[in-house]
């Protein structure tokens, strides 16, 4: 098998039990248990709302959906947004019919801002702030770029369970956070997410899209009499984006260990800087702000030969990753092609290597070793 680059780990007996309790009551669609991993993860996180998705991309498309809506915005309105990151943080601005402005990233290869306020023009609605591999970057600025100049601020937060700026989970500031629990992430499931948005109408008008545009729920319709629960109404064209029991009972197990398990990353993490603390010269470890807690979804090193490097690992068995390609690169992107050189730069160099639970020091070691004997 060698050393993969992702290998989720899930407590599996925990796990059974809270999805036999869904086999045994005959509930495992949108019910008992998403109602529960809701509220927990409201607990967990201090947001004001919480509704779990079938995955994290729909959640970025209602989050589009609903501000554009609810704002009045037009078509070819623009979001800022990164090239560095995966396709679907942008494919779902797209798909609200909205343009996608590509700005520079920053040293942590998050959103520079000083290029994020070159790009908003009057057309500018919002800004997608993706916190790649946990990072919190320089959100901070991001949020107040958005105040300044009266913008909608999305956090993508797929990388981000569990991560902390300074002693708070980031994003209580912002319009709508994301959260992923797809099957390799921190807190995985097999697919899932959360979208948490500030106001209380646009979590309520989500839950009505996210069950075909219908305003009554199967789950809050069990506990009417006779032929009441049929007679509901579909207020939108809605689409079958909710979440289900299975998923939820997976996810309500995940969460008390996430903490716990980001805790693990951290120390992989130390372990990896305390090997290449010696050859930053052709090294460069990606780091974090001092304020931010990484989840550390991500350890990813800048290299001058990044693809024979990854050749040369696979030979010894060693299976690391790119997040991400430049999204200008694609071409349904590529009318930004050069606006982001940073971006584009990186792209070429940068290099996630093996980070999960399943690593022991020792294949730390034996990961770094083989990274400095290949590095040019």
């Amino acid at each position: 098998m060698g050393i993969q680059l992702f290998v989720p780990t899930f407590k599996v007996d925990e796990c059974l039990e809270e999805i036999r309790e869904c086999l045994e009551k005959g509930w495992t669609g949108l019910g008992f248990k998403t109602v529960d991993f809701e509220e927990k993860w409201k607990q967990y996180t201090g947001m004001e709302n919480a509704h779990f998705l079938n995955s994290a991309t729909v959640g970025l498309q209602l989050a589009f959906k609903i501000l554009k809506m609810e704002n009045g915005w037009s078509d070819d309105d623009e979001v800022i947004s990164t090239p560095l990151t995966f396709v679907s943080s942008n494919h779902a601005i797209l798909y609200e019919d909205l343009k996608v402005v590509f700005a520079d990233v920053d040293e942590y290869l998050c959103l520079d801002p000083v290029d994020v306020e070159k790009k908003i023009t009057p057309k500018t609605k919002a800004i997608l702030f993706v916190g790649i591999g946990g990072n919190t970057g320089q959100y901070e600025k991001i949020v107040e770029l958005c105040k300044k100049y009266n913008l909608a601020l999305v956090l993508d937060a797929a990388h981000m369970a569990g991560t902390r700026l300074n002693g708070e989970m980031p994003g209580k500031d912002a319009d709508v956070i994301v959260y992923s629990f797809q099957a390799v992430k921190n807190l995985p499931t097999a697919d899932s997410g959360m979208i948490c948005f500030k106001e209380a109408k646009h979590d309520e008008l989500c839950r009505k899209l996210t069950w075909l545009g219908i305003n009554k729920d199967t789950y809050a319709r069990s506990g009417d009499k006779g032929a009441y629960k049929w007679k509901y109404d579909v207020e939108y064209v809605g689409y079958k984006y909710h979440g289900n029991s299975i998923m939820a009972a997976i996810g309500l197990v995940q969460l008390k260990y996430v903490d716990q398990d980001n805790a693990y990353r951290r120390q992989l993490a130390k372990w990896y800087d305390q090997n290449f603390a010696k050859h930053l010269d052709r090294i460069r470890p990606i780091g974090t702000p001092n304020d931010c807690e990484s989840s550390r979804h991500l350890y990813i090193i800048d290299v001058n030969n990044r693809d024979e490097l990854l050749l040369a690992l696979n030979e010894c068995e060693i299976y690391p990753g790119v997040h991400y390609r430049d999204n200008t690169e694609y071409r349904m992107y590529d009318y930004a092609k050069g606006t982001c050189p940073n971006a584009h730069r990186m792209s070429e160099r940068i290099m996630s290597l093996p980070m999960h639970m399943r690593l022991t020091k020792n294949d730390v070691d034996f990961i770094c070793e083989k990274v400095i004997q290949y590095t040019k």
